[in-house]
């Protein structure tokens, strides 16, 4: 696919949001399933199943990339589509984009070994590597407007309502997620 060919479907997504401002609501879905011991896989759309699991030293056959390694994933690749996306609307050509991502994660919280240990990340840093003809103060621009929109990113960095229901043997749990 071009930087054209990106260029004219994202901007006939905003005018079609222009149009109509309540298209913009979208809803993303994944439905995954414990297959064994650690392994899962995960549907979406009409891809192929994807595998998650663990490595041996967390009980897993090391198969697939863990849940975590998953969301650093997710944080790189959504800044390196957003680079891309907003680089066609501004019409500035890259060379490359590529995202090094580092979550930091202490086992204690994972375990219940030590309840002031949170069980997710502590802390997550990434270094952004950009090639691009354009001028300094052009890429600046295109750095800042990707810090600032990327989904991925603000939803790490800003507290997300996340809800959930559980059902046991077909009747619903108390509270799944904590008030």
């Amino acid at each position: 696919m071009s930087q054209e060919t990106v260029r004219e479907a994202l901007q006939k997504t905003i005018d079609a949001i222009t149009k109509n401002p309540k298209c913009s609501n979208v809803v993303f879905r994944a439905e995954t399933e414990l297959v064994e011991d650690v392994l899962c896989r995960v549907k979406v759309r009409d891809f192929p199943l994807m595998s998650v699991d663990e490595p041996a030293d967390l009980g897993g056959s090391n198969i697939a990339m863990n849940p975590v390694e998953l969301v650093l994933g997710a944080l790189g690749t959504c800044q390196e589509i957003m680079y891309a996306a907003y680089a066609s609307v501004m019409g500035i050509q890259l060379s490359k984009v590529k995202v090094d991502v580092k979550g930091y994660l202490d086992l204690k919280g994972l375990f219940a070994m030590d309840e002031a240990v949170p069980p997710g990340f502590r802390k997550i840093c990434y270094e952004t590597t950009i090639e691009s003809p354009a001028d300094a103060e052009t890429l600046n621009k295109l750095v800042a407007i990707v810090e600032s929109h990327c989904p991925v990113y603000d939803t790490l960095a800003r507290a997300v309502e996340v809800t959930g229901t559980v059902s046991i043997n077909g009747s619903r749990a108390a509270a799944a997620c904590p008030a």
